[in-house]
């Protein structure tokens, strides 16, 4: 088995925030592997990034084109599994986030011991909360002093997020043995990884975050309340800084009480975002959202 850690990236023409992304984890986690799972990217920045970046690290493009939405990123996930059987660790990130720290050796070989120890374990979250969700996480997210992660309680009415995320550090051979295929949405995941494993912890120490702020992959068809939301929010490229030693420490030293907050522990490039930072352009507008769902019925309707 091979013992480096793998990250896996899927790519659909963001070719900025895919190179960002890259760079963060080859300047913080150096002894790693990246692979690059891109769906057919047809943006030619982002051709030009892949075809940079494939003189160091490998590209692969499966073929699952038919749908850019979570179809294709979950096709392309089964098929990033069976490249990675060999592996004792991988990492499953997307192009729009990236490392936000220093990766060091002792806490790959501790994920590497905590699927070891506990053998019904598919899943841990390598990211930082997100303060939108603050209330919510504060209320569910109970601690597990053994394995120095974070489980969610079982009662919090939500339909995925218990078991399973699209976002995630696995041992490949656990879902290969368990006969796993990644399915169509994440809900439905969660259910399946519900049937043979216990529930994803979430690290104490997170080391990757989703960027804010992001806009929609170039070339996507937006509808009008997307276009005015990412205009009205300034939607762009807004990286994180990598954590110093001294703020690794203070991660490392908290009170396990104090969540992993991003807004708590990173600071963003664009020090003039809004907090709680967004991650989703229409975030917190209801009539925005009602618009959006208004003209993609009228799509479907008119066939437009």
């Amino acid at each position: 088995m091979n013992t480096r850690l793998l990250f896996c990236i899927f790519s659909f023409n963001r070719g900025r925030f895919l190179d960002h992304c890259v760079s963060t984890i080859e300047k913080s986690v150096p002894n790693a592997d990246i692979a690059i799972f891109d769906d057919g990217s047809n943006d030619g920045y982002t051709q030009e990034v892949l075809s940079r970046l494939a003189e160091k690290h490998q590209i692969l493009q499966p073929g699952n084109q038919s749908t850019h939405k979570l179809g294709g990123l979950y096709g392309n996930m089964q098929s990033a599994l069976e490249f990675a059987a060999d592996r004792s660790l991988v990492c499953f990130l997307q192009d729009d986030m990236q490392v936000v720290r220093p990766l060091a050796p002792d806490e790959i070989a501790n994920f590497a011991r905590t699927f070891d120890e506990n053998p019904k374990l598919a899943f841990l979250h390598p990211c930082f909360l997100k303060g939108v969700n603050r209330s919510r996480d504060e209320a569910t997210l109970k601690f597990d002093q053994g394995n120095r992660v974070y489980h969610r309680k079982e009662d919090t009415g939500q339909s995925a997020g218990h078991y399973f995320s699209a976002v995630l550090i696995t041992r490949p051979s656990r879902l290969i043995g368990a006969d796993w295929q990644f399915r169509r949405n994440e809900p439905e995941n969660d259910q399946q990884a519900r049937e043979h494993f216990e529930r994803i912890g979430h690290l104490f120490a997170p080391f990757a975050m989703w960027l804010p702020e992001v806009p929609a992959y170039r070339g996507k068809r937006k509808t009008l309340a997307l276009r005015l939301a990412e205009k009205a929010r300034g939607c762009g490229l807004f990286p994180y800084g990598i954590m110093t030693d001294k703020d690794t420490e203070v991660l490392h030293d908290r009170a396990p009480d104090v969540l992993p907050f991003a807004e708590d522990f990173l600071e963003c490039t664009n020090g003039g975002l809004k907090k709680p930072w967004g991650y989703y352009p229409m975030q917190g507008s209801r009539w925005l959202k009602k618009l959006n769902s208004l003209e993609l019925a009228l799509r479907r309707l008119f066939k437009l």
